[in-house]
């Protein structure tokens, strides 16, 4: 098995010879972990509800935690560790909290995008969550992480959001470019998952 996943210098909380973190379940095999992350994910994600905002990093590690509490010991802590995948290298750990401060201001200045159009929404949406996912606050699920906290905040805005219209290798693909300034594929991810308003549906 490869243990490249987070580069080789990034394996020391992983179980020796492998890329598979050290976890509560001893799954030794990524296959295994990765299929029980997910249905635990779906079953703890369904006692996560609506928050209004203000968004913080403590919402991130609220969510974070109640997905992979069960999991990993360290669920809801910000990493200490570098990491990167590919070319990608994300935030130093001691600049991650300023960095998401940074965004989540941002988008407070914005009221959160209320009152947005449907066409300001999505690239605003977009290009805000490209810049929080640089930011990697945690050693792992990171996206489905985020993706909730950004629910919250398209909903809150007035419209329906569907991440199944879009699969991993595009989200993937759109987060890569992004974060080398090319926002153009992830503008279109969001264009695909955010729907309707939800005042139309409600009509």
């Amino acid at each position: 098995m490869s243990n490249d996943k987070y580069g080789s210098d990034q394996a020391p909380d992983c179980y020796p010879g492998t890329d598979v973190l050290v976890n509560l379940l001893d799954l030794r095999n990524a296959e295994d972990l990765d299929e029980a992350e997910r249905y635990i994910n779906e079953v703890a994600s369904a006692h996560l509800e609506f928050i209004p905002p203000p968004y913080s990093l403590a919402t991130l590690k609220h969510v974070h935690r109640t997905l992979f509490e069960a999991i990993y010991p360290w669920a809801g802590e910000i990493r200490t560790l570098a990491i990167s995948k590919g070319s990608t290298r994300f935030c130093s750990p001691e600049y991650i909290e300023r960095e998401v401060a940074k965004e989540l201001s941002k988008m407070a200045d914005a009221g959160w995008f209320e009152g947005f159009s449907r066409q300001q929404l999505v690239p605003a949406v977009a290009e805000s969550y490209g810049t929080l996912n640089v930011a990697h606050p945690f050693r792992e699920g990171n996206g489905r992480t985020q993706r909730i906290p950004f629910e919250y905040i398209i909903f809150n805005a007035g419209y329906l959001i569907d991440w199944g219209m879009v699969d991993q290798e595009e989200w993937i693909k759109a987060c890569i470019h992004s974060y080398h300034g090319d926002d153009e594929l992830i503008v279109d991810v969001f264009n695909r998952c955010i729907g309707n308003s939800i005042a139309e549906v409600d009509c």
